[in-house]
Formats: C-alpha cells, structure tokens, sequence
C-alpha cells in the first residue's frame, strides 16, 4: 500500500467523522483506532481487479453478495467498542475479515462467525497470511454467538440485523458495548450502540442513519 493512499483515507475519514458528529458526538476518532486502519492493508482484503479503490473512502463488494464496509464506518465502529488492549471482543459477521484486522491490533483476542463458507475461508487465510495471531474464525450462523467464549467485553455486528439477538446482550460482560446496525431489508436501518450495566440493564442509544447488506441467517427471522 502506498502512504499518499493511506493518507489521503485518513484524511477522508476524519472529514466524514466531523461532517456526521451532530449525529454521533464523536469529533475525532481515538487515535489508537486511526492508527490501526493505517496499518492494516486494506487492498490485502479485496478482489484483485478491486484493488485499485482499496483506499477509498467507499463499501466495495467482495462477492457472495456481500461488502467490505467503507473505512469511515469501521473506524467509527471501532471507537464506539472503546476497545482496550485487554478486551476480547465478538464479531458477528467476519465477512473480509478486515474489521476484525483492524480490531485486532487494539484488543487481546477477536472472535468472529461468518454464514457465507467461501467467505470464511478466505477471511482466514488472509488473516493467518498476515500474521494476526489472535483472530479466530469460525463458519456457522452468529444468530447464538459464540457461548463457549462468553462473556464478551464487546460485540460488533457487521451487517443489518432484522432486531437485537437476546443471545448476544446476555454473552455481554456488565459493562461491555453492543454495536450493531438495525432495520429490515429494504427499510432504514439505523446504527446502535447497546450498553450493558452491572446490574445487567441496557440502554441502546441511535448513532447514525446506516446502509449495510442484510444478515442471511436467524439474525434476520423473528
């Protein structure tokens, strides 16, 4: 990847952060989390006849019918999760697996399911190619999390669930971060933040208007 491309994405993404802070009062991200979407090869998770756009500022498919999301909304999902160099996080939906590389160089352990095999697959191989040791995937349907690892201090989902899974805010740790886009296909969807409390009570609160490819599995059906 070229420094001038990364920058000039940087750059964009800051611009989208301040344009949209009305909506998420967040004016800057945490420059923890820019500085790990600068190392991470984003062109390392795209189509070969893609990777010309890789630093663009914009979603691009993958294939399967599915997106890579554009880098302003993985970076602003990245700090809403408030990740801390300890936290084992859960993504739902590994698609790329480039939210999760990007996670990867902030927290202890990522956990991710992705539905698509063909996905999956490649999402580990270009994770295990380069070298994030503390990424692990599996193939399955995300509807019950990942129960054998709970609970999580944070759980990101990554594409557009028809409501809140209950599995997923009970694998939360008191005090953990749900975030995740809400809306039924074709509708608006809406990006939320879950939080739990210590005393296991949520409150969800509306961060950004959002357009993400809908879930395939139980995420999906009532």
């Amino acid at each position: 990847m070229g420094q001038q491309q990364v920058n000039a994405m940087l750059r964009s993404i800051d611009a989208d952060c301040r344009a949209t802070r009305h909506f998420t009062g967040i004016s800057a991200f945490m420059p923890e989390v820019m500085a790990a979407i600068a190392r991470v090869p984003r062109d390392e998770f795209m189509p070969d006849k893609l990777k010309p756009w890789a630093y663009e500022n914009i979603p691009l498919p993958i294939g399967n019918e599915q997106t890579i999301s554009q880098p302003f909304i993985v970076a602003l999902m990245t700090d809403l999760l408030c990740p801390d160099k300890d936290d084992v996080i859960l993504e739902v939906g590994a698609g790329s697996g480039y939210q999760a590389a990007v996670l990867s160089q902030l927290v202890k352990k990522i956990y991710t399911i992705e539905i698509v095999p063909a996905l999956a697959l490649k999402a580990e191989q270009i994770i295990k190619k380069l070298g994030y040791r503390n990424v692990e995937i599996r193939q399955g349907d995300a509807a019950s999390g990942w129960p054998e690892h709970a609970p999580f201090d944070g759980i990101i989902v990554t594409a557009a669930a028809a409501h809140i899974p209950p599995a997923l805010k009970e694998q939360l740790k008191p005090c953990g971060r749900l975030v995740i886009p809400v809306g039924r296909p074709h509708q608006p969807q809406e990006l939320l933040l879950v939080q739990k409390d210590e005393q296991g009570g949520f409150t969800s609160k509306n961060i950004l208007p959002v357009s993400f490819v809908p879930f395939t599995g139980r995420l999906n059906t009532d």
